[in-house]
């Protein structure tokens, strides 16, 4: 499945949900969504945690 494809359902899905369910329901879903693939991309070691704190680094300060 391509990115295209994959992101065709994920936006029709989460339309059909909010159109079955409301916009709350829809809301929850996308976001569980989102937390499961976080912690997907952990695992398989594709994000690091610590990381992520770098790149929001103090604009203030020079390199």
């Amino acid at each position: 499945m391509s990115r295209q494809q994959f992101g065709f359902l994920a936006g029709f899905l989460a339309v059909a949900v909010w159109a079955l369910a409301g916009a709350g329901v829809a809301a929850l879903a996308v976001l569980a969504g989102l937390l499961g693939w976080l912690v997907v991309r952990v695992l398989d070691g594709d994000l690091a945690v610590t990381g992520l704190g770098d790149r929001h680094a103090d604009p203030r300060r020079r390199r």
